[in-house]
C-alpha cells in the first residue's frame, strides 16, 4: 500500500483533486478552512493499493494557524511514501514557496500544477520546470477523469522508483544558509533527511521547532531565509515561464463590487435575489409541484389502502397519516427551495465572490472583536450550523474561535427555513420574503451584538492574521453544479428518513398515548400535552403559550425541521382534520395555535434564536468546551426570549396603534437615549480634561 499525502495552498484545487482521485464528494471552496483536519481514503489504482491523505491547506510550513499546524505535525510524525504537492498555473511563484519547504524536508515529492483557468496568466514550459526543480511535474485540470488518471499512474511511477533507491535533490540554496551554524542544535536529536528542515527552522525561529529541539536562541534569519526561496523561485520562473498578461485575481468588476458605499448594498442585494427565487419564484413553483405529486400519487393510494386494510379509526391508520405521511411531506415539499438555496451559496462561492465578502466584512467584524475568518463560519451557517462550527477550528485566537462558535447557531441553517416558509406563507402571504428576510437579518445583528459583548467583557480577542486571496472570477461548471445538488438532496433526504421519521413517530406516539400508555387519541390528555402544559405558562408572555407549540420547541431540540412536521401532526390531531402532506398545514393552522400574526411573529423569531439542534451542541462541545457550551445555550436562550418578547410587543403595538404612531415612538426613545449618552459622554470628557489642567498646576507648584 502507498501511503500519499496530498498539500497545496488554499485554492489551488487541491480538494477537488482529491474527489478526483478518490472518487470522493468533499466540499470544495474557494478559501481556506474548508479542509481543517486530514482526512484519508483507500482507493485502487491498477491493482495498487493507495491511500490519499488530504491534508488543510497552507501557504508555508511554519505554521501560524490551526490547520496549517495540522499538516506540519502530520508531516513530520507521520510516516508517508510521498507527497502530491499542486500548484495553480496561474499563481505559481506564491505557490512554489511551499514547493520549496517540502523538497528542504526530504520527502519524495510529485508537484502537480492545476490550470484552472482556460486562459492562464503566464504560458509555462513543464519539461523545463521539471528539469530546474529536480522533480516530476504533471500539468493537469483538477476536473478532469483523465487527468486524474494521469497523477495517479505518477504516483505508482514515483513510488516505484523509491523503491529503486530514488534519490530527490534539494534546493541548491541550502548552501548559501549555511547550515552548520545550527548543526550543533540538531545533531543527535533528528536523524536523515529531516536534519536540513529543522535546521532551516531554527533560523526562521520556528517556535514548534525550538521547543521540540528545546533551544531558546533568537536566530532572525527568517527574512533571509524567505528572500533565498524566492530569488530560487524568480530564477527558475524566468527559465520556464513567459512574461504576464495579467495579475492573478485582479477585475474590473471588484472596481464595483468592493466600492467603500456599494459594496455592502449590492451584497444585499445579490442575498435577497437569491432569497426571491428561492422562497418564492422558482421555489414556490416547484415546491407545489412536488406538494401535488406527493398528496396525489403517494398520499391519497396509501391512505385509502390503509383504510381498507385497518379500519378509519385504526391507530394504525393515524400513525401513518399524521407521523409517516404528514410529518415526511411537510419537509419533503420544501426539498426544492432547500437544493436552490444550497445552489445559489455554491454559486457565490465558486465565482470567487465570497471571498470579496469576506473583505467587506473585515473592518465591520473587527470592530466588534471578529475577522475575516469569521465570515466563513458564519456564511456555512446558513447551510448547515454542525459542519460550520468545525471551520472554526482555523483561528489560531482562542478566544475568537469561541466567539465564532457561540454566535454560529444564530444563523438560519437550512433545517429552519420550513418553518419561516410554513408559519410565515400561513400569516403573511406574498410579503413573508420580508419576514424571512428580516429573519436572516435579525440572527447576523443578534450575533454581531453579542460578539460585540463577548468582546467588551471576558473574550477579547488578539490580533490575528488574515491571509486573503481574491480568486479570478469563474464560471460554474455543469458537471459541479449537478454534483453538488446530488449531495446535498442526499444529505436532506437522508436527514429527513432517519432522524425526523423517528422522532415524527415518538411525538405521534407521546401525543396520542397517556402516562398509562392508553392510546387517547382525541379524547384524552396524552403524555405530550402533559409535559407541554408544564412549560406552556413561560411562553405566554410571548404569544405562544399552546401546549403544542411547546412541544415543538422540545422536539426541535432534536433537529429543527421537527418543528414543522410537529405542528402539522398536532394540528391534524387536534382538529380531527385529515392532515395532508405539505402546504395543506397552513388551511387549518391559525385557530388552533396563533392568536395573531403577532404571536407568530414570535414564534418564529424564538425558533431562530433558541437552542440549536443537538448535533451542533455535540460539536461545540467539543470544540470550545462544555463550560462554554453552558454558557452559550443558557445566553442563547435568554436572547431568544428576550427579543421573542421585544417583537411580540412592538407587533401588537403596531396591530393596535399603526405602524406611524409605534415608528414616532421609537424614534423619540432611541433620540432620548443618543441625547443622555452625548451628554455623559461630554461631562466624561469635561471632567477629564480639569483633571489633566489640575495634574499641570500641581506640577508646576
Amino acid at each position: 500500500m502507498i501511503n500519499v499525502a496530498l498539500i497545496g495552498n488554499p485554492n489551488t484545487g487541491k480538494t477537488t483533486l482529491y474527489n478526483l482521485l478518490t472518487a470522493s464528494h468533499e466540499h470544495v471552496g474557494n478559501w481556506h478552512g474548508v479542509t481543517v483536519e486530514e482526512r484519508a481514503k483507500l482507493y485502487k489504482h491498477k491493482g495498487k493499493e493507495i491511500t490519499m491523505i488530504d491534508l488543510p491547506g497552507v501557504y508555508s510550513l511554519s505554521p501560524l494557524s490551526y490547520e496549517e499546524g495540522v499538516t506540519v505535525d502530520y508531516l513530520l510524525k507521520k510516516r508517508v511514501d510521498l507527497v502530491v504537492n499542486i500548484c495553480d498555473a496561474s499563481n505559481l511563484k506564491r505557490n512554489l514557496y511551499l514547493t520549496l519547504s517540502l523538497l528542504e524536508m526530504g520527502v519524495p515529492t510529485l508537484l502537480v500544477v492545476n490550470q484552472i483557468d482556460k486562459r492562464p496568466i503566464c504560458k509555462i514550459d513543464y519539461p523545463q520546470l521539471e528539469k530546474l526543480l529536480g522533480i516530476k511535474v504533471v500539468h493537469v485540470n483538477a476536473s478532469v477523469k483523465k487527468d486524474g488518471e494521469l497523477v495517479n499512474d505518477n504516483i505508482l511511477a514515483l513510488s516505484e522508483s523509491i523503491k529503486n533507491g530514488y534519490y530527490q535533490a534539494k534546493p541548491p540554496y541550502l548552501r548559501e544558509l549555511k547550515l552548520n551554524r545550527v548543526k550543533s542544535f540538531v545533531d543527535g536529536k533528528i536523524d536523515g533527511a529531516l536534519s536540513d528542515f529543522y535546521c532551516v527552522k531554527l533560523l526562521e525561529d520556528d517556535e514548534r521547532i525550538k521547543e521540540r529541539l528545546g533551544v531558546k536562541k533568537e536566530f532572525g534569519e527568517i527574512e533571509m531565509v524567505a528572500g533565498r526561496r524566492y530569488q530560487y523561485i524568480d530564477d527558475v520562473l524566468s527559465k520556464c515561464c513567459g512574461p504576464n498578461e495579467r495579475v492573478y485575481g485582479k477585475s474590473k468588476f471588484d472596481k464595483i463590487l468592493l466600492n467603500r458605499f456599494l459594496a455592502f448594498p449590492i451584497f444585499l442585494l445579490i442575498i435577497a435575489g437569491a432569497f426571491y427565487l428561492t422562497f418564492f419564484s422558482i421555489g414556490a413553483w416547484l415546491s407545489g409541484g412536488l406538494n401535488f405529486l406527493l398528496e396525489k400519487l403517494i398520499a391519497n393510494p396509501l391512505l385509502g389502502l390503509l383504510v381498507r386494510s385497518f379500519g378509519e379509526n385504526s391507530w394504525v391508520v393515524g400513525l401513518f397519516q399524521d407521523a409517516v405521511l404528514g410529518g415526511l411531506g411537510s419537509i419533503l415539499t420544501f426539498l426544492p427551495q432547500v437544493a436552490l438555496l444550497f445552489f445559489f451559496l455554491s454559486l457565490l462561492e465558486d465565482s470567487g465572490y465570497l471571498s470579496r465578502v469576506a473583505f467587506v466584512f473585515e473592518d465591520i467584524l473587527g470592530k466588534v472583536g471578529l475577522s475575516g475568518k469569521s465570515v466563513y463560519t458564519l456564511l456555512m451557517g446558513f447551510g448547515c450550523s454542525t459542519t460550520a462550527v468545525l471551520t472554526a477550528r482555523n483561528m489560531e485566537d482562542k478566544n475568537s474561535k469561541i466567539k465564532t462558535g457561540l454566535l454560529t447557531p444564530y444563523m438560519s441553517c437550512s433545517a429552519k427555513f420550513p418553518i419561516y416558509a410554513v408559519l410565515g406563507g400561513a400569516f403573511f402571504g406574498a410579503s413573508n420574503i420580508f419576514v424571512i428576510l428580516g429573519l436572516y437579518f435579525l440572527g447576523v445583528v443578534v450575533a454581531l451584538v453579542m460578539s460585540f459583548i463577548f468582546e467588551k467583557t471576558f473574550l477579547k480577542s488578539k490580533e490575528q492574521s488574515f491571509i486573503l486571496e481574491f480568486p479570478p472570477y469563474r464560471m460554474m461548471s455543469a458537471k459541479r453544479t449537478f454534483s453538488l445538488l446530488f449531495i446535498n438532496v442526499k444529505e436532506f433526504l437522508i436527514r429527513v428518513a432517519s432522524l425526523i421519521l423517528a422522532m415524527n413517530v415518538i411525538v405521534w406516539v407521546l401525543s396520542n398515548f397517556n402516562i398509562t400508555f392508553k392510546f387517547v387519541g382525541n379524547g384524552g390528555v396524552s403524555m405530550l400535552e402533559t409535559f407541554g402544559k408544564i412549560f406552556a405558562p413561560i411562553f405566554k408572555p410571548l404569544g405562544f403559550g399552546r401546549w403544542g407549540l411547546v412541544s415543538a420547541l422540545l422536539a426541535g431540540l432534536v433537529a429543527k425541521e421537527v418543528i414543522v412536521s410537529s405542528i402539522a401532526m398536532f394540528n391534524g390531531v387536534s382538529d380531527g382534520a385529515a392532515s395532508s402532506i405539505g402546504l395543506s398545514i397552513k388551511d387549518s393552522l391559525a385557530p388552533a395555535y396563533f392568536a395573531s400574526a403577532s404571536s407568530v411573529l414570535s414564534y418564529l423569531v424564538f425558533c431562530l434564536l433558541y437552542f440549536p439542534c443537538l448535533a451542533t451542541a455535540s460539536v461545540l462541545g467539543k470544540e470550545i468546551g462544555k463550560k462554554w457550551l453552558i454558557i452559550g445555550l443558557v445566553s442563547e436562550f435568554v436572547i431568544a426570549y428576550f427579543v421573542a418578547f421585544i417583537v411580540y410587543r412592538l407587533a401588537l403595538a403596531v396591530e393596535c396603534y399603526g405602524i406611524g404612531v409605534v415608528f414616532i415612538f421609537l424614534s423619540s426613545l432611541i433620540l432620548i437615549i443618543f441625547s443622555l449618552c452625548f451628554v455623559i459622554k461630554k461631562c466624561k470628557s469635561r471632567k477629564c480634561v480639569y483633571a489633566h489642567k489640575c495634574n499641570k498646576n500641581c506640577k508646576k507648584k
